[in-house]
């Protein structure tokens, strides 16, 4: 039972601020005068869990305790006080079995809200009660990740979910996520692996099977930081590959019964052997515009136990038979994809590179 209940003083409150935090000090203070600062008029708590932290963390939490409930927001603070932390997942669960609000907000330690961010948020999610729903932001500092936070704010509302596979990770944030308590729970707790899990990767992806929804408030609502501390670097980025190429295979591949991967390059047969055996079968051929790869005529699976070893076809892309997954450089998407591939519907993955999925007789969507 992941809670869910009633607050202080049997009190249910509308919205619940959820602020994980470990070894926060340098952002807290900003952090929580974010909340503060928020214009919205109704029931609000902050639930903060503070994990193992060894820093200052805890005087700043209990500096706006005081603040917060004097100007009518009640906080509640859970903490982990072993030696060693339990991770984000973990927290952002502690937090939110602890909180009593029937929508959730998550607030990272390390970033700011603006103003409105609760109030905008909060009327988007009774509109969509079966989504999660973002925002728009500013990263900090303002140069850094620029393709990234491009993409994070400029996604149609169409490629909101069309774009799920991509390795820039969920298409709405982690730190913008708004969400109904019971769909929350509806979806249920993030993983609790700790260091080095896709906490919120994970999560998303559930959401998604279980035929959740993604909106985003088109608006600025959080000031959003990068730094070397963040916890999605301890991420490594072979993990989120295999994240990927699993929820790929059940989502898409499953319902498949063969296709073309357009690239016959490095990340073309790195997809390629990532599949499962049953889906490497499902392989028609590579596709590329390279005549060099083209001439080759296949590549050979050398890492296979089968024998004969599996050898795939290589041809150009006007050979090809659809549908594709698509694995292009980002900066490669210059040349006109609609021009190649009229009606094919294409749904974007990106890491480095971008894969790309279709179906039939459905719209272009390029990638930014």
């Amino acid at each position: 039972n992941l809670g869910g209940g009633v607050g202080i003083l049997g009190v249910i409150r509308t919205v619940s601020v959820i602020v994980p935090v470990h070894n926060s000090e340098c952002w807290l203070d900003e952090c929580l005068k974010s909340v503060w600062e928020q214009d919205f008029k109704e029931t609000m708590e902050l639930s903060i869990f503070n994990d193992a932290s060894k820093d200052g963390s805890a005087e700043i939490i209990e500096k706006w305790k005081i603040k917060l409930e004097d100007a009518g927001v009640p906080v509640i603070v859970g903490s982990n006080d072993s030696s060693q932390p339990r991770g984000v997942g973990f927290a952002k669960n502690q937090a939110v079995i602890q909180s009593s609000g029937t929508y959730l907000c998550f607030l990272d330690s390390d970033d700011v809200m603006m103003p409105q961010r609760v109030r905008l948020q909060h009327e988007a999610a009774i509109q969509h009660p079966n989504s999660i729903i973002g925002c728009q932001v500013r990263r900090e500092p303002l140069e850094s990740t620029e393709r990234y936070t491009r993409w994070i704010n400029n996604l149609t509302e169409e490629q909101l979910l069309t774009q799920v596979f991509t390795s820039h990770g969920p298409t709405v944030i982690m730190p913008t996520w708004f969400c109904s308590r019971e769909w929350f729970f509806h979806v249920g707790k993030f993983d609790e692996g700790g260091k080095g899990v896709p906490e919120d990767l994970l999560f998303f992806y559930k959401h998604i099977q279980k035929g959740g929804e993604v909106f985003r408030v088109n608006r600025c609502l959080l000031l959003y930081r990068y730094h070397p501390q963040a916890a999605s670097h301890s991420v490594l980025e072979g993990t989120i590959w295999n994240h990927r190429v699993r929820f790929l295979e059940d989502r898409v591949l499953s319902s498949w019964t063969s296709f073309t991967i357009w690239n016959a390059g490095k990340q073309g047969k790195k997809l390629y052997r990532s599949l499962s055996p049953a889906n490497r079968k499902k392989v028609a051929a590579f596709c590329d515009v390279d005549e060099k790869k083209i001439t080759k005529g296949f590549y050979t699976y050398e890492e296979s136990e089968e024998r004969p070893k599996p050898k795939i076809p290589i041809c150009h892309f006007r050979d090809a038979t659809p549908p594709f997954i698509i694995c292009v450089k980002l900066v490669s998407t210059t040349f006109s994809l609609s021009s190649m591939c009229k009606n094919q519907y294409l749904l974007l993955m990106k890491n480095e590179f971008l894969f790309t999925v279709n179906s039939f007789s459905q719209k272009l969507l390029l990638c930014n």
